[in-house]
């Protein structure tokens, strides 16, 4: 059973009582379900507020966010920090469990369909903005992710279950734990233990029974993974050594847009130190991508041009940052390890264009670094 399916109603009355007049409370109702963190919409007499219960329980990393989104938004990046308690905590502790009371966003949620070329463009500022301004707020000692202090941080993941997080198998590249300047090494993944990958999850899909069409797209899919990553293992890219502070999940269910412009940036659970370039790749691929697994390039150019402009960044890097989320994607298999290993069928849905961008990257990829780096 996966961890998320068992819930625990969060401790409203014992909350409250720890803020100034934070009002009765009238409902709490789930709104996002994660692996490491659920939400809740708290009404009281007084207002609305976000609830976010993590699961995860790492009291000091929890905070560590905390600060950062507090100093993000006195530089004018659109987030929505947490409330403070009457002894200025920003993280309570009931029964073991952490929460966090944060005000309520009035938005909603947009993906790379739905965002003019303009607005691709400012979400490339934006980003980039996000970046620039972790550069600034995170040189305190107490936030350096290997630092032993009061403030060392555990493993944040997110809400999505797609956009590479700790509990996507495989996915997304590791905090190392050291600050940039330092000698970062972040590895690639490795084509021979993805052929083992491979064949365990052919088995699987194999033997899964009842057979339905997804067992036969994900057979198909694999064996077409495997002769692509035979005629590219000699591909892989070197380990990165660059790295900067990141958001760690940037994509579209993290971004809440009142109208045509971004009113907060949530879910800051995967702040770490991470190659700055790879985030913009991996937010554009997750923004950008259709139904059918390919990327809208006009937008993707405008988004990246705009987050070049924005961080200083030149067109090796972008390159050299596109080449490695590409191999990543070509290695990555997350949904199926959810669905096969884990018995968790919710990232089902987005197999389809998942596993179809990582072949149309494959046969389209100097239009795609064309895209990133022009």
């Amino acid at each position: 059973m996966p961890r998320s399916s068992v819930i625990t109603a969060p401790p409203v009355g014992a909350l409250l009582s720890r803020y100034e007049n934070p009002g009765e409370p009238l409902s709490c109702e789930r709104v996002t379900e994660g692996l490491l963190n659920r939400g809740y919409r708290l009404a009281t007499t007084r207002g609305a507020y976000f609830l976010k219960h993590h699961l995860d329980g790492d009291h000091h990393a929890i905070a560590r966010q905390h600060r950062a989104t507090l100093r993000l938004q006195a530089l004018g990046v659109p987030v929505a920090p947490p409330l403070a308690d009457a002894h200025g905590e920003t993280v309570a502790v009931i029964g073991g469990r952490c929460y966090a009371l944060h005000p309520w966003i009035d938005g909603r949620h947009r993906d790379g369909a739905q965002l003019s070329t303009s607005q691709s463009r400012r979400l490339g500022s934006l980003l980039g903005l996000v970046h620039t301004a972790l550069e600034r707020v995170m040189r305190h000692p107490a936030d350096h992710p290997g630092a032993r202090t009061a403030d060392h941080p555990g493993a944040g993941t997110a809400d999505h279950p797609g956009a590479g997080t700790a509990d996507h198998p495989g996915a997304g590249t590791a905090d190392t734990g050291r600050l940039p300047g330092h000698s970062l090494q972040y590895e690639s993944a490795d084509p021979e233990e993805t052929f083992k990958l491979i064949d365990e999850l052919l088995s699987l899909a194999r033997s899964s029974g009842p057979r339905d069409p997804f067992d036969t797209l994900a057979e198909h899919r694999l064996q077409e993974r495997r002769a692509l990553l035979e005629r590219h293992a000699g591909r892989r890219p070197p380990p990165a050594s660059a790295g900067g502070w990141v958001h760690g999940d940037f994509h579209p269910l993290n971004l809440l847009y009142r109208g045509g412009e971004p009113a907060a940036i949530v879910d800051w659970d995967r702040l770490g130190v991470q190659p700055r370039a790879e985030e913009a790749v991996r937010a554009a691929v997750i923004f950008f991508v259709q139904p059918a697994g390919e990327l809208e390039l006009t937008k993707v150019r405008a988004y990246a041009r705009a987050y070049r402009r924005a961080v200083g960044a030149d067109r090796a890097e972008l390159a050299a940052a596109v080449h490695r989320v590409w191999w990543e994607r070509l290695n990555d298999f997350w949904i199926l390890r959810w669905r096969y290993q884990l018995h968790d069928r919710r990232a089902d849905p987005q197999f389809a264009a998942v596993s179809a961008l990582a072949v149309w990257w494959t046969r389209e990829y100097e239009a795609v670094r064309e895209a990133f780096t022009a």
